[in-house]
C-alpha cells in the first residue's frame, strides 16, 4: 500500500529535459568533486605517512651509526695498552663509519658532539674522536663555521637528552635534524648528529599518478553511463512531449468545437430572446398602419421608420456571435440619449395598455447631457431589458418607475439610472463573484418560476452590450424599496 502510494505520489511530477539536462550536470559535477576532494584526502594521508616514515628512517639510521660506534668503543678495554696498529685500525674504524654514512645521497652531515667541561666539541674525524675518547687531556680543535647549526640546536635539546637518553628530532620542512644520546659504559658523552633529507617522493608520486588514472577511467564511465542514460531519457521524454503535444492539440480542437457549439447555443437563445422584441415592434407597426390618415401620416411615418431601423438592428444582431465594434461604437453615430429613452417609454412600454393600470414611468432628463457616438437601436438594446426587468419583478402593487439622467461637466461622466419602488432584487442575485460582476447579469440568471430555457438573459444582454459601448452598468437596492440601475458614460 505504501509503495502504491509513493508510486502514485510520483508520477505526479513530469520530467522535462531541461530537468534531465540539469540532474545530469549536477550528478557529473557532484562525482567531479567528490574525485577532487577523494584526491586532496589521500595526498593528505600520504603527506603525513610520508613525514612519519622519512623520520621513522632517520632516527633508525641515526640510532644505528650510534650503535656501531658505541659497539665499536664497548670492544676496546681501557685498561688494556693500545699499541700503534690497533689505534690505527679503531681510527679507520671510526673513519669508515663517517664516511659510510655520508655516501648515502640522503645524509648531508653527520658527526659526533661531546663536551669536556664547559666546552662542546662537534667531530666528525675518526681520528680526532679516537683522540678525545682515549685521552683526557686531548681537547680537540675548535672550527667555527663546522656543525654550527648541529650545536645550536644541541645545546637546546641537552638537557632533554640527558634526562631522557632517547632520540630527538628537529624538523625543518623535509630535513631531520637527529640526535641520538651518545652514551659510554653507562656514562653520558653527548650525542650523535645526522643531518638527513629523505625522499620518497617518487612513491608518493607513482600512488597519486595510478590514482588519477583510476580516477580518470572511473570518471570516464559514470559519464559514459550518465550520457548514455541521458540520451536514453532524452529520446524517452521527447516522444513523451510529442505525444502531449499532439494530445493538447486534439484536446484544443475538442475545446474550440465544444466552446463554438456552446457559444451558438447560446446565440441561439440570445435569438429567441430578441425574437420577441422583433415581434411586439412589428405589432406597433401593424397598428399604426391601421390608424394611418392623413392627418398623422407623418407622424406615423417617422415612428414606423424608428421601429423597422429596430426591427433591422434585431435582424443583423442574429447574424452575429460578436457584432463588429464599428457597427457599436462609431463617431459617426450622434445619439441624443433622452430622445431615445422617450421614445422606448412612450411608443414601446406605454403602448402596451394591459400594463397602464400597473405602472406609471416618470422622466427626469437632463438636457445639458452630451450626444454620445454609439448606435442608437444598440441603447434600445440596453434600455428595454433593464425597463422590461423592473416591470415584470416590481411585484403586484402599482410600480411606479423613475428614469433620470445627468451631466457632471467637472468629471466628464453622464449617468443613466432607472428607479422602482419595487421589492426590488433577491440579495442572492445581488452577490459579487472574484471579478466583481453581481450574479444578476450573469447568464440565464433569472428569478422566475418557470421551466423555459430561454429566460434569464435580459440584463445578460444589456451588460454585455454596455461593455462593448465602454458604459459602467451596475444594480443595488434601494434602502426603502425597490431597485436602482446606474449606467456611468464617460465622455
Amino acid at each position: 500500500m505504501l509503495k502504491k502510494r509513493f508510486l502514485e505520489k510520483f508520477r505526479e511530477y513530469h520530467f522535462e529535459f531541461k530537468h534531465l539536462t540539469l540532474l545530469f550536470i549536477v550528478l557529473f559535477s557532484f562525482q567531479l568533486v567528490l574525485s577532487f576532494i577523494n584526491k586532496s584526502s589521500i595526498n593528505g594521508f600520504l603527506g603525513k605517512t610520508q613525514e612519519w616514515y622519512q623520520r621513522d628512517s632517520a632516527e633508525r639510521l641515526a640510532n644505528l651509526t650510534t650503535t656501531s660506534l658505541e659497539l665499536l668503543v664497548e670492544t676496546i678495554n681501557p685498561k688494556e695498552e693500545i699499541d700503534e696498529a690497533e689505534a690505527n685500525r679503531i681510527i679507520q674504524s671510526f673513519d669508515i663509519i663517517f664516511s659510510q654514512q655520508v655516501l648515502q645521497h640522503n645524509i648531508e652531515e653527520i658527526c659526533v658532539i661531546v663536551q669536556r667541561g664547559k666546552e662542546i666539541y662537534s667531530i666528525d674525524d675518526g681520528k680526532v674522536l679516537y683522540s678525545f675518547l682515549f685521552d683526557s687531556n686531548y681537547n680537540p680543535p675548535q672550527t667555527e663555521s663546522q656543525h654550527k647549526n648541529a650545536m645550536t640546536i644541541y645545546k637546546k635539546l641537552r638537557e632533554e637528552l640527558i634526562s631522557k637518553e632517547h632520540i630527538a628530532s628537529v624538523t625543518e620542512k623535509a630535513t631531520f635534524h637527529t640526535f641520538v644520546p651518545f652514551v659510554l659504559r653507562g656514562e653520558f658523552r653527548g650525542a650523535i648528529y645526522m643531518k638527513n633529507t629523505p625522499d620518497f617522493s617518487f612513491i608518493t608520486n607513482q600512488i597519486s599518478s595510478s590514482f588519477d588514472e583510476t580516477s580518470v577511467i572511473y570518471l570516464s564511465l559514470i559519464l559514459f553511463g550518465l550520457l548514455a542514460m541521458y540520451f536514453i531519457s532524452s529520446y524517452t521524454v521527447k516522444e513523451r512531449d510529442e505525444a502531449q503535444r499532439q494530445l493538447f492539440e486534439e484536446h484544443e480542437t475538442n475545446l474550440k468545437k465544444q466552446f463554438n457549439y456552446e457559444k451558438e447555443l447560446i446565440f441561439t437563445k440570445r435569438i429567441y430572446h430578441t425574437h420577441h422584441k422583433a415581434e411586439k415592434v412589428m405589432g406597433f407597426i401593424k397598428e399604426d398602419l391601421r390608424t394611418l390618415t392623413p392627418e398623422n401620416t407623418k407622424e406615423i411615418k417617422e415612428r414606423v421608420t424608428k421601429y423597422s431601423n429596430f426591427i433591422s438592428r434585431v435582424i443583423y444582431d442574429m447574424k452575429w456571435f460578436d457584432p463588429p465594434i464599428q457597427t457599436i461604437r462609431n463617431p459617426l453615430f450622434k445619439t441624443n440619449l433622452n430622445e431615445v429613452i422617450k421614445f422606448i417609454v412612450d411608443h414601446i412600454f406605454l403602448r402596451i395598455s394591459r400594463k397602464s393600470n400597473a405602472f406609471e414611468i416618470k422622466l427626469d432628463l437632463d438636457e445639458s447631457i452630451p450626444i454620445v457616438p454609439v448606435n442608437e437601436f444598440v441603447i434600445w438594446e440596453i434600455m428595454e431589458p433593464l425597463i422590461q426587468n423592473s416591470i415584470e419583478h416590481g411585484g403586484e402593487n402599482f410600480l411606479t418607475i423613475l428614469i433620470r439622467t445627468r451631466f457632471f461637466p467637472e468629471e466628464k461622466i453622464s449617468t443613466i439610472e432607472i428607479n422602482d419602488n419595487g421589492k426590488g432584487i433577491l440579495p442572492a442575485l445581488l452577490e459579487k463573484d472574484s471579478d466583481g460582476l453581481p450574479k444578476l447579469f450573469y447568464e440565464h440568471i433569472t428569478s422566475k418560476k418557470s421551466e423555459n430555457q430561454n429566460t434569464g438573459y435580459g440584463c445578460y444582454i444589456a451588460y454585455e452590450i454596455s461593455k462593448r459601448c465602454g458604459w459602467e452598468l451596475s444594480v443595488r437596492n434601494m434602502e426603502e424599496k425597490g431597485c436602482t440601475f446606474t449606467i456611468k458614460i464617460k465622455n
